[in-house]
């Protein structure tokens, strides 16, 4: 766990500002022909220099924290960014590889969650203020994305989460609800390249985090994050040779208890599982 903290923790010292890097890589204001140009940025380079400059790791790298103040400082170039995934037609997102377009997809829905947090940060405690007791802040459609106008439940439980297509619940941890109970948004975007890794190394940071998760030697029990509860059927699907959720927990058995005999019963799945409370407080590095 200590050579995974130390490489969670490094960051790369970037070799000019990133208003240089951004002018140099074209992000800043794409015109409608540059936009529509072929040869999308598979690599996501715009998203990591805003990542890389405004997310910090915390706990070891079990998670992070956002600096909400300077993505605002910078979000012509955050804008400029996600104009570029709303210039991407179904056509050509059909075209592209399997990882390639859940690559996409996550990063969409990160990017455009933090430019919602914008419309009213600072003056904001919660991604739920900006929805009602009658409204949901994932459930309007103001995203430009593939030639239509979708809401952040659309990218995650229409197409993410839709069943046939990635069947992949690690999504969970890959993408970011701006909450302090939300698995870590990461500090570089995902790429189709070494999606595997990052996604199972998302994984490994959530499930380290005894905040969410741990065993409970006291009280004889495994007390997992409330997304388990949420979304336990995506750990039921047998993606991955995952047939249920103790199967998956016991993946992580090493990380969720201390004791050789309690990581044993997680192993045997002979632990009752119950859910902690989710903390909606905005993930602010203020």
């Amino acid at each position: 766990m200590a050579r995974v903290a130390q490489a969670l923790s490094r960051r790369e010292v970037l070799g000019s500002t990133l208003l240089a890097t951004a002018a140099a890589a074209g992000w800043l204001a794409p015109s409608p022909a540059q936009a529509q140009a072929p040869g999308f940025d598979h690599g996501h380079a715009a998203w990591t220099a805003l990542l890389r400059q405004h997310v910090r790791p915390v706990r070891g790298g079990q998670a992070t924290l956002v600096a909400y103040a300077g993505f605002k400082a910078d979000r012509a170039m955050l804008k400029a960014y996600l104009g570029t995934l709303s210039a991407v037609t179904p056509a050509t997102f059909g075209g592209w590889s399997r990882a390639e377009r859940q690559a996409f997809l996550v990063n969409a829905y990160n990017a455009f969650t933090v430019e919602l947090i914008l419309t009213r940060y600072p003056e904001l405690k919660s991604i739920k203020d900006l929805g009602s007791l009658l409204s949901s802040p994932w459930k309007p459609r103001w995203i430009s994305l593939l030639g239509s106008k979708l809401s952040l439940d659309d990218i995650e439980h229409g197409m993410l989460r839709k069943r046939g297509d990635y069947d992949d619940p690690r999504v969970h941890f890959a993408v970011n609800c701006a909450s302090i109970g939300c698995p870590a948004l990461r500090e570089e975007a995902f790429v189709a390249a070494k999606l595997d890794a990052q996604m199972d190394e998302q994984t490994l940071r959530f499930m380290s985090d005894r905040t969410r998760n741990r065993f409970n030697t006291q009280r004889g029990r495994l007390e997992l994050s409330k997304i388990f509860d949420w979304y336990g059927e995506d750990f039921r699907l047998g993606h991955r040779g995952i047939g249920s959720l103790p199967a998956f927990a016991a993946r992580y058995a090493d990380v969720l208890a201390d004791l050789p005999a309690d990581r044993e019963r997680i192993r045997a799945g002979s632990v009752d599982i119950v859910y902690t409370d989710y903390d909606w407080a905005l993930n602010d590095a203020r």
